[in-house]
């Protein structure tokens, strides 16, 4: 007599596979329309993604501008030249990886009980990347040679003067006019060295220096919070930002500043490939399923566009 054959307890039936399909690609949408706060790398870093995700490096100059115009005479021919010296650079593209996934029980689970799938698990592997896509952006991984905007080699160093309270660089220490002082040096530390041809357009912050200057205001009876004055007067700043991440990221961790012209000519953040999730692939009693990206971190092709200043 032919033996009746159960069902194998490490795999799903027909219907509890089917019901797990339709739910895989319930949660998958329901990841992709939720709202997340942003990550400011995302934001703040103009994004590339020139270099196909088939790539394995990116190769780069970065340029130096040299060259002057003068008067000349009629008929001449002593045209001074321009040129445009760059040096080759190669990054190289690395892969990031997460996963959740779900026991053979919680499916059977949510299937007898026309339940959903907890969906809470595919947003917690999506942010977990884009955490750390974002953490790249701005500190990079010298594990793996990718570079971040906050310490990126070359970029200009300005020095805060020491000259609030007992000789501090703390903005806490500091007159209003003193702060504006600071920022103004800043830009300049751009601007002078290059002749006006980079032009800072942006300022990122400490989140406790950006709260005392967004409320703390001027003297001199003006009413205007610091940070409006700065908007309003200096010609070149626009945009004022906090970032947690110059948080003691200056030397001897002191608190950092940063100016950059917010121009994907200047510098870029580059993903090859944005976040992805793919089919789920069986693992015992679970289902689990890989989660993916991929970056190389930021490459800024004018350094000297760029400066920070540490001690505020």
């Amino acid at each position: 007599m032919e033996q009746v054959k159960k069902n194998d307890p490490y795999k799903l039936d027909a219907a509890e596979s089917v019901f797990f399909k339709r739910e895989l690609e319930y949660v998958k949408s329901k990841s992709y329309d939720v709202k997340h706060k942003a990550l400011k790398a995302f934001t703040l870093i103009p994004i590339s993604q020139e270099a196909d995700n088939g790539a394995t490096e990116i190769t780069y100059e970065s340029y130096d501008k040299i060259g002057f115009a003068k008067v000349i005479a009629d008929y001449a021919t002593d045209f001074p030249r321009v040129d445009v010296y760059g040096t080759q650079n190669t990054v190289k593209i690395k892969g990031l990886g997460a996963s959740y996934g779900y026991s053979i029980k919680e499916i059977r689970s949510a299937r007898r009980a026309g339940k959903n799938l907890n969906a809470r698990r595919i947003e917690t592997a999506r942010r977990a990347v884009e955490q750390k896509m974002n953490n790249i952006a701005w500190s990079g991984d010298s594990d793996y040679n990718i570079q971040g905007l906050i310490d990126y080699p070359g970029i200009t160093e300005y020095t805060v003067p020491a000259d609030g309270t007992a000789s501090s660089k703390l903005w806490s220490a500091k007159t209003p006019d003193q702060i504006v002082r600071d920022v103004t040096g800043l830009v300049s530390a751009v601007i002078a060295p290059t002749n006006g041809l980079e032009e800072p357009d942006t300022l990122l912050l400490p989140i406790e220096q950006y709260e005392y200057i967004a409320n703390a205001r001027m003297t001199d009876g003006n009413d205007k919070t610091i940070m409006t004055y700065i908007l309003e007067n200096n010609p070149h700043i626009s945009r004022i930002e906090w970032l947690n991440e110059l948080d003691g990221a200056g030397v001897g961790g002191t608190d950092r500043m940063m100016v950059y012209p917010m121009d994907e000519r200047n510098l870029t953040f580059e993903i090859p490939q944005m976040f992805e999730m793919f089919d789920a692939d069986k693992e015992g009693m679970t289902y689990k399923v890989p989660c993916h990206a991929e970056t190389a971190g930021v490459i800024v092709y004018y350094p000297a566009s760029i400066a920070y200043g540490d001690g505020i």
